[in-house]
Order: structure tokens, then C-alpha cells, then sequence
């Protein structure tokens, strides 16, 4: 029996301590998704990916603020919000011990506002999203950036002045 024993302390642990010890995940372990909401500009890009609806952005009754909303109860941690986030606000964890006692523990959400027409004053879009096609725009310089004013401009006041644009040149191409 003693050398039973002594074998069994030199081969060490067949198994993993975890409940009592921490487990180490192997790299590329898809675990919780993790919402930076500074670097997030609420493209909905997320909420498109979703296979299992986890992920949500809704505009409110007056128009004012999109909140994007996660249900970890209902994520699959397949990682595509991850993938399609254009500027890598989603990023997926090690964790994934989720467990809690009340559902609404497993939800997380923040509030963007929304940006106005300047000419109609239509909502059209969330305004960090606006804030980083204006500066990507600038960055970009050239004929892009000489249209960066109708980045503050709907769908539709867009497409009225651009047949208006179309309007002034056909006379002068000799079209009519």
C-alpha cells in the first residue's frame, strides 16, 4: 500500500484543480465579448453579425440616443462581432463562467446619441459614427474631403442636392 502512495506522488495530479484553482484557457479561446464603448461607433455592424440576436441597438421614442444592448445569456461566443467590428470595440475574453442569480445580471448596454440633418433635422445616424467618417474623410484629403459638409446631411437631403448638382451639369455637357 506504502508504494502505492509513492507512486501516485511522483506521477502528480491526473486531473486540473479548477473549481479551486484558476484555469488556464489555450490561446484563441472565445470567452465573453468585452464592449469598449469609447472606441465603439455604434456602426451596428455587431448587431448585423449576430447569429443569436445577443446583440441589439435600438433607437429610442424621441429619436435621441441608440442603445446598443448585449444578453450574455443568449450569446453562443461564436465571435463575430468580433470579426466585424471595424474598430475592434468588441474583443472576446477568457471568461466564461457567466453565472448569476438574477437575468438582467447578464445584460450590459450604453447609450449613443443620434446625429440630426442639418437641413431637414432628421436623425440619421449615431453621431460618433458621423465624427469618424468626417475625420476619416479629412484624413483622406483630395476631392473626398471637399465634400465632408454632407456628412451632416440625411439620405435624403443628400440625393436632392446631388440632383441638383446633376441638374446644373447637364446644360453645361449639353444634355437636357
Amino acid at each position: 500500500m506504502l508504494k502505492l502512495f509513492k507512486e501516485i506522488r511522483k506521477t502528480g495530479d491526473a486531473t486540473v484543480g479548477y473549481p479551486f484553482t484558476p484555469l488556464e484557457m489555450p490561446a484563441g479561446f472565445r470567452g465573453k465579448p468585452e464592449h469598449n464603448e469609447k472606441l465603439c461607433i455604434a456602426c451596428a455592424a455587431c448587431a448585423i453579425a449576430c447569429p443569436a440576436n445577443a446583440i441589439t441597438m435600438e433607437l429610442d421614442a424621441e429619436q435621441n440616443y441608440l442603445t446598443w444592448d448585449i444578453s450574455y445569456g443568449r450569446c453562443i461566443f461564436c465571435g463575430r462581432c468580433q470579426e466585424v467590428c471595424p474598430l475592434f470595440a468588441i474583443e472576446l475574453t477568457t471568461d466564461f463562467e457567466l453565472a448569476v442569480t438574477n437575468k438582467e445580471d447578464l445584460r450590459e448596454s450604453c447609450s449613443y446619441g443620434v446625429a440630426r440633418c442639418a437641413r431637414c433635422g432628421k436623425p440619421y445616424a449615431p453621431a460618433k459614427e458621423v465624427d469618424y467618417a468626417r475625420r476619416v474623410l479629412a484624413g483622406v484629403g483630395g476631392s473626398a474631403a471637399a465634400d465632408i459638409e454632407k456628412v451632416d446631411l440625411c439620405l435624403d437631403c443628400r440625393r436632392i442636392d446631388d440632383a441638383e448638382a446633376f441638374a446644373h451639369q447637364a446644360p453645361e455637357r449639353g444634355e437636357e
